[in-house]
């Protein structure tokens, strides 16, 4: 069956996201950088605000918690532009080809809702989307088949037919596990790869 829609993911994919960028600039020293991550500042805690939750409210939270971090805990959210690295140029120009050649393009990300305004606005390549699930608006997450589901009925989307690219694995399983055909994001290079293999650049 032949793909009439892609999906991408955001993060790690049209453009580079880690904490880390932000946070080896406020700790020098590499084992405490990665105890901070690792105990602290947290993928897990973050993801509260990719399911709706004010940035203040979290910091808060943290913050009650680990009083003596509280000045870097708060910089999550006042320096989170610095958690964007560089935007990953070869998908984008994937996205320009496969928009040039009438394939429908939507975006699927895990997302704080109140920085995805100012990301929409400053990043040219939001534009190519013909519609775009954030998950902090949904209040659901990927993998959570939900979220998945939402983006399907929202956009006519057959799952079938459309490809979801995403660099994480339980991502892209709990795509193929709804029908859709999936691809786990390495590179540009592979997925360049993977549309050409598909008739769609």
């Amino acid at each position: 069956m032949r793909i009439t829609a892609v999906v991408f993911d955001i993060g790690n994919v049209l453009v580079r996201w880690d904490p880390r960028l932000l946070y080896s600039k406020l700790i020098p020293d590499a084992a405490e950088l990665d105890r901070f991550l690792t105990d602290i500042v947290t993928l897990e805690w973050h993801t509260h605000h990719d399911k709706g939750r004010p940035f203040a409210e979290g910091v808060r939270l943290l913050s009650a918690e680990h009083p003596e971090y509280a000045d870097l805990i708060r910089a999550f959210d006042e320096r989170w532009d610095e958690t964007i690295g560089p935007v990953i140029g070869g998908t984008v120009a994937l996205m320009e080809r496969l928009k040039t050649n009438g394939v429908p393009l939507y975006g699927l990300t895990n997302f704080s809702a109140e920085k995805w305004v100012p990301f929409a606005r400053d990043y040219a390549f939001v534009k190519l989307f013909d519609g775009v699930v954030v998950s902090g608006e949904e209040r659901l997450v990927k993998p959570d088949p939900a979220i998945f589901e939402r983006l399907a009925i929202r956009y006519g989307l057959n799952p079938a037919e459309t490809l979801f690219i995403d660099d994480r694995d339980e991502n892209v399983k709990a795509a193929e596990a709804l029908g859709f055909r999936g691809h786990v994001f390495t590179g540009p290079e592979g997925l360049e790869a993977a549309l050409g293999a598909a008739g769609l650049i």
